[in-house]
């Protein structure tokens, strides 16, 4: 009796898929290295922008995230221990279902842990990583193992089952004590691969009129598990795409906010050297100053009004910022046209004061956008 490694070999010498998975996410974590990402730890930013699961992000239309995901690592550590076990299972199990076989078992795998790990989680949680669908290769693993227990050296088989059947419940019981691990994703790759390797399974002879009563019913309850995973996706709370644009409108404002506080005080500085008039003041005032922060708070007022967006009160609170700068310059103009000195401290006053209310909120914007990149991590 031949060796598990030699009948397998003598089966299907290359494995092409095995050897282009770990390639492809050698290179994804490359390109993600050369785009921002950190050698040993991934903001959630870069991450989602590289195609992470997210409620939010994946409910807005971008249901491709299941997938991508799949290609994604938070660091060294997490792509190595990923690509170890994938090459150590991926290599058996490519060779026991044969390449179409293998690649429909992973790639299922890993979508429906993707999307147990949305349901599970929420929608709250930022996720990806290989190993759900690296679990869906153990699951497939043991299920051929099992399978052809009759035709492999019992003590072969000892080792190979429970070798792997040990590993994967190790794994899974270190996912529900070390925080951070996407452990409902490596569930439902797992259950997945079993369902996968009885629907895809190659036996023959009395094996096979086995199987051929199973794999209905194998099919079915990964079917039926399919479709009540769907319909209990949480409904979802706001939109990635409206939180991208606030997002994107408080950067900008925080960078015109910086230029024309610049450009005010220039503008007085240049006044106390230049003895330009009044009315003239006024007029860069109004152009450089009251018509910039009037039309930075329409736009921030034009934005979607929803309170559930991360970045509403933010938003808000800006909002109301530049409605204070907008009317601080407005009077001092009209104190300056109207050549009234108490308007005039007044305005200035009023500035000061606007200037000085809104940097506790912007050092808050920032502390939170920091604290932000780190909440809600999930590897799997």
């Amino acid at each position: 009796m031949l060796p598990l490694h030699d009948l397998l070999h003598q089966r299907l010498p290359g494995i092409p898929i095995t050897k282009l998975l770990v390639a492809v996410n050698l290179l994804v974590f490359a390109a993600m290295l050369v785009g921002g990402a950190g050698l040993w730890h991934s903001s959630n930013s870069v991450q989602l922008a590289w195609g992470a699961n997210f409620g939010p992000a994946t409910q807005d239309g971008e249901w491709w995230r299941l997938g991508t995901a799949l290609f994604l690592h938070f660091g060294a550590v997490h792509l190595t221990l990923n690509l170890w076990a994938l090459w150590d299972a991926g290599q058996l199990v490519e060779r026991m279902y044969g390449h179409t076989r293998f690649a429909c078992i992973y790639f299922a795998s890993g979508l429906t842990g993707n999307l147990l790990s949305l349901v599970a989680h929420r929608g709250l949680a930022i996720s990806g990583g290989a190993s759900g669908a690296i679990f869906g290769l153990f699951g497939a693993l043991l299920i051929f193992l099992w399978r052809e227990r009759h035709n492999l050296h019992p003590k072969e088989f000892r080792w190979f089952f429970w070798g792997a059947a040990g590993f994967a419940l190790a794994s899974l019981v270190l996912g529900l004590l070390i925080p951070g691990i996407d452990n409902a994703a490596h569930i439902g790759g797992f259950f997945s691969g079993i369902l996968g390797g009885i629907i895809l399974a190659q036996p023959a002879g009395r094996t096979e009129r086995r199987f051929r009563h199973i794999r209905p019913l194998a099919g079915a309850a990964f079917a039926l598990a399919i479709v009540i995973l769907v319909s209990q996706v949480p409904v979802r709370t706001y939109r990635w795409s409206e939180e991208v644009l606030a997002r994107k409108e408080i950067g900008e404002f925080l960078r015109d906010d910086a230029a024309i506080t610049q450009s005010w005080q220039s503008i007085l500085d240049k006044a106390r050297q230049d003895g330009i008039s009044f009315d003239e003041l006024a007029g860069r005032i109004d152009t450089s100053v009251a018509d910039r922060y009037e039309e930075s708070f329409e736009l921030l007022s034009e934005l979607p009004p929803n309170p559930a967006l991360p970045s509403a009160a933010t938003v808000e609170i800006l909002r109301h910022y530049a409605e204070r700068r907008r009317d601080a310059s407005r009077a001092l103009a009209e104190g300056l046209r109207a050549h009234k000195p108490e308007q005039i401290r007044d305005a200035l006053e009023m500035e000061k004061q606007s200037r000085q209310l809104a940097q506790p909120e912007k050092d808050a914007l920032s502390r939170s956008r920091r604290a932000e990149q780190d909440k809600d991590k999930n590897t799997n």
